[in-house]
């Protein structure tokens, strides 16, 4: 991949825990249009790495800069404002909404109308609510869920949720988009289907990606580059053949694999 702009940097970033360092000095940068990986035993780190980007958890220590700017502290919805969108290991989808409705939430960020205008039904909110249907129905369409957009979510089998909660974060229009654990309960099949489904909204929306996966061979033929993640610490990060190859990571993590 030709080098390009820095979206993303984590700089010396902790965070404790009481006695427990769950992430110790993490530093690692992410070019724009890059699928980032982020890999490591269960414990390592990863989802609180991913917690500490999008601002459901402050930082002991470090920073955080996005296309430049200090982020550090922000609360998450500025930070979703800023364009970081991310999906969650366990699933949060409004279960008793529907699956447009799931979406329809997610644009209100981009809204301008308040509870009077929409109350009221005035002009303003009435284009903006149609505006934010027809969005969200061609992000139905795309993750392959359209015939089904008036189900509620709780219905929904696991790996349906996990696309429907996709087509939520890319209803926050982000250029950054974090991924955690997206193939988890995925057969081979539908695992190899969303490689293909992360590279093509990669190109449509002009995304960069930074994923949490614990399928090492999705990993290694999906992601442009590899951090590992060992115990709240960074042990490598490189591409994915020196990563495959790093003999601490093979001790840590990879095994035999």
């Amino acid at each position: 991949m030709s080098e390009s702009a820095t979206v993303l940097e984590v700089r010396a970033m902790t965070r404790r825990f009481g006695g427990l360092v769950a992430v110790n000095n993490v530093s690692f940068n992410v070019a724009q249009g890059e699928i980032f990986g982020l890999i490591g035993p269960n414990g390592a780190g990863k989802t609180t790495l991913f917690n500490l980007i999008t601002g459901l958890i402050p930082p002991s220590d470090g920073k955080l800069l996005y296309l430049g700017e200090d982020l550090t502290n922000r609360p998450p919805y500025k930070i979703a404002a800023r364009g970081i969108a991310r999906t969650f290991q366990n699933i949060r989808l409004f279960g008793e909404l529907s699956a447009l409705r799931n979406v329809m939430i997610a644009q209100h960020i981009h809204t301008r109308s308040n509870v009077l205008t929409g109350v009221f039904g005035l002009p303003r909110a009435r284009r903006e609510e149609a505006i934010s249907r027809r969005k969200s129905i061609e992000l139905l369409d795309l993750v392959g869920l359209l015939d089904r957009a008036d189900e509620k979510a709780i219905n929904f089998s696991y790996g349906d949720q996990r696309r429907l909660e996709i087509a939520r974060a890319l209803a926050l229009e982000p250029s950054l988009l974090l991924l955690d654990e997206p193939a988890a309960g995925m057969n081979s099949n539908e695992k190899h289907e969303l490689s293909e489904f992360i590279r093509r909204i990669r190109e449509r929306f002009n995304l960069t990606v930074l994923l949490i996966e614990h399928h090492v061979p999705l990993v290694m033929g999906l992601c442009d580059r590899i951090a590992v993640l060992h115990f709240g610490q960074m042990i490598a990060l490189g591409d994915p053949a020196n990563v495959r190859n790093d003999p601490a990571v093979i001790e840590a993590y990879l095994g035999d694999e």
